[in-house]
């Protein structure tokens, strides 16, 4: 019969691996509120942070005025943006709460803490992402870092859960994992690029600088100014609501974007050529594909659509779907083949030759 110290860290595990689930899906909801409140142009619905017009809720149109007269409130925006915040600080709640948890347990062969802290260290940045959106006037290039951080959190809390199941089965943290090969390198390396391009795109306003697909605006190749599109040192100060870049520049920017989803195409592509015949990988690669062609048909709808807000909340969610795809395929891949997956495929093997 367990002692109830064992009951006590049994039911310790138990929540810490709901909570960790919990935050894979509350960051998913989080991100893609974020993705809303841009789409609708809230982002600077609050003027100042962390408060709202110096409240923590949304004023009355007297109160904002005498706060930041040049500033008019729009409610709605305002609370559109004030809600972001409130999920966004009570998923950094959560997860304070999951560190604290894991403290006795931190000293335990296995047990994932280093995730832990990491994973609070990438929300405060997060947080403080989120203020300089504010501050900074949605300077494009904190927009696509704070895009990325979102990202990053989701990994993690993804990570955590899965070496907290690791954990609770017994087994700790191989040593022989395999090393991640060019190949794999290649395939996160491209979606990182396609993502902060995704969100380079965003923050420029440049979704519909293309109009027609597959050419652009006509041609295969327009005018563009590809120095002016990607000059990251561009002036911080004024107001980037609807973007500060020319035409030229954002339909540079939009083809990028473009450039980016074939070469990341390819390299998925090309990984799931190269590790089909390992059984275990398959749903994770064929999953892969699957969410890559998905969205590509959603980018490709967004343009010939005009950019519809429901269109581009499911691009947004497709590219989370391709982030956790791509970490569960990277997470399985570098965990060694059990004696018994191992045996089953020489068998395998043997009845082929």
């Amino acid at each position: 019969m367990p002692t109830l110290h064992g009951q006590a860290h049994v039911r310790r595990l138990r929540l810490l691996l709901s909570l960790s689930l919990v935050g894979v899906v509350f960051t998913s909801v989080v991100v893609l509120i974020g993705a809303w409140t841009r789409l609708v142009d809230a982002g600077l619905g609050c003027p100042d942070w962390p408060g709202c017009y110096g409240e923590l809720v949304v004023p009355d149109v007297e109160r904002a005025l005498l706060h930041s007269p040049d500033a008019p409130l729009e409610a709605f925006k305002a609370w559109v943006e004030m809600i972001h915040r409130y999920l966004a600080s009570t998923l950094g709640l959560l997860v304070i709460g999951l560190l604290l948890l894991g403290v006795r347990l931190r000293h335990s062969p296995g047990y994932p803490w280093k995730t832990s802290v990491a994973l609070l260290g990438v929300i405060l940045l997060q947080g403080a992402f989120g203020a300089f959106t504010v501050t900074l006037k949605l300077w494009p290039q904190v927009v696509t870092l704070h895009l990325l951080g979102g990202l990053s959190v989701l990994v993690l809390f993804l990570w955590l859960h899965l070496g907290l199941r690791r954990f609770a089965k017994g087994a700790q943290a191989a040593a022989a994992k395999r090393r991640l090969t060019p190949l794999w390198i290649a395939a996160v390396a491209l979606l990182v690029l396609q993502l902060a391009l995704g969100g380079w795109v965003s923050s420029n306003y440049a979704g519909i600088a293309c109009q027609g697909f597959p050419t652009c605006n006509g041609q295969w190749w327009p005018a563009m100014d590809w120095s002016e599109g990607f000059h990251l040192t561009q002036t911080v100060g004024p107001n980037y609501l609807h973007g500060q870049l020319h035409a030229d520049a954002r339909t540079a920017i939009h083809q990028g974007h473009r450039i980016g989803a074939l070469l990341l195409g390819l390299a998925l592509l090309m990984l799931t050529l190269r590790y089909w015949r390992e059984a275990r990988m398959r749903p994770w690669l064929g999953g892969l594909l699957i969410a890559y062609g998905v969205q590509l048909g959603l980018g490709i709808a967004n343009v010939l659509m005009w950019l519809p807000l429901w269109l581009a909340l499911l691009h947004t969610a497709g590219a989370l779907s391709l982030v956790l795809l791509l970490a569960l395929a990277v997470w399985h891949w570098r965990e060694p083949v059990t004696e018994v997956e191992d045996s089953t495929r020489r068998e395998k093997e043997w009845v082929h030759v």
